[in-house]
Order: structure tokens, then sequence, then C-alpha cells
């Protein structure tokens, strides 16, 4: 099968797919533990559907994120010094992925079981999971601004041989 051809970012479409798949999903899990916590607070439990709703679809979404993120790395000829930053950021969006679905079962069951109360534990683990969350997104922007993956000046120069 021969190669596609690449662009001027080494991808083979026009823009990066994963940070529009990536974006989408913190945006679910941090209006997530938002609904979570102020339902919590207010006692207003349609706040916990809309909650669980988020965080399911986010449960989902993330695998997309993770492969195009794959994907995507492996087009951006990573360079010596970018190596750590990019084995940490994949590491830790493959644990994210495992851990969201695991609170999402969690959140599922406390659905299931009462679907007006909220335990504090679900939200001890909520937190956790948004400080995590916290932790990718500046992984990855620190792939981005300062390493420039998939960023023109910084593929040229990776095709030239500059970086190494």
């Amino acid at each position: 099968m021969p190669a596609l051809p690449l662009n001027s970012d080494n991808l083979p479409y026009p823009d990066p797919i994963h940070p529009v798949i990536v974006h989408f999903v913190i945006a679910m899990v941090f209006f997530s533990f938002f609904c979570d916590v102020v339902g919590y607070f207010t006692r207003n439990h349609r706040l916990f559907e809309v909650s669980f709703w988020n965080i399911f679809v986010a449960a989902i979404a993330i695998f997309l994120a993770v492969i195009f993120g794959q994907f995507e790395a492996g087009l951006a000829q990573p360079y010596q010094a970018v190596q750590p930053i990019l084995n940490s950021h994949t590491i830790t969006g493959w644990s994210l992925a495992a851990i969201l679905v695991a609170i999402t079962a969690w959140r599922f069951a406390i659905r299931a079981r009462d679907p007006l109360k909220m335990p504090v534990a679900y939200l001890g683990a909520a937190t956790f999971l948004i400080c995590l969350v916290s932790l990718q997104v500046y992984l990855g922007s620190k792939l981005v601004w300062v390493y420039g993956l998939h960023v023109e000046p910084v593929v040229e120069a990776a095709k030239q041989g500059i970086l190494k």
C-alpha cells in the first residue's frame, strides 16, 4: 500500500484531529465535575443526570482521542528532547482512558442505585480525575507550544535533520 502524502505539518489531512477530540473530552469531563459539585451543594438532582451523560460520552470519546493521538505522534517525528514528554503524555493518556472508564462505571452504578444522591467519595475520585486531566492538558500543551510537534517550522527542521 502506498504511503499517504503528508502536508507541511507532517499529517495526511489538513489539521491535527487529536486536539479537536481531546478538547471535547476535556470540556465534558470538567462540565460533568461542575454539574456534580453544583448538584451536590444545591441538591439539584437534575444536574446529576447532565453530569452522567457528559462523563459517559467522554468515556467513549477518549478512546478516539488516544487513537488519533497515537497516530499523530507516530507521524510527528519526535526528536530526542521531546521524547520524555511525549512518553509521559502517552502513558498518562492511556491511563486516563482506563481511569475515566472506571469512574464512569462507578458513576453508572451510583445513578442506578439512587439518582438523587451523590456520595462524597465519588466527588473525591472525580477531583482526582480533574487533576489527572489537568496534568494531561499541561503535557499536551507543552508538546505543541514548547516542542512544536506538528508545527510547520519544527517539522521542516526535523526533515532537514536539524533536530535530533
